[in-house]
């Protein structure tokens, strides 16, 4: 997955599917979308907004040694919700 122009919503939904699926890890997906919220010279529609604070964060555990503050389950609910709100919004083509 690219890392060099701002990502479209179709390479967010990407990462989120992949942590979803077990191709990419929470760490390497909160990483990545690190480096794109914290960018404030780029401009995101609410969607994409939304979607990438989702990945940022991923990881994060209530404790230590804790399992993952939004379990596996609650990850595959996001990607469902995600589609849902691109073609409430017009997105799928």
């Amino acid at each position: 997955m690219a890392d060099s122009q701002q990502p479209d919503l179709d390479e967010i939904e990407g990462w989120l599917l992949a942590v979803a699926d077990g191709r990419e890890t929470r760490d390497s997906a909160d990483r990545w979308a690190h480096r794109w919220v914290t960018d404030d010279e780029l401009c995101w529609g609410d969607v994409e907004w939304w979607a990438l604070n989702l990945l940022y964060g991923i990881d994060l555990r209530p404790e230590p040694e804790a399992g993952f503050l939004h379990d596996d389950d609650q990850v595959w609910q996001w990607l469902t919700e995600l589609q849902a709100r691109r073609a409430g919004q017009g997105y799928d083509e």
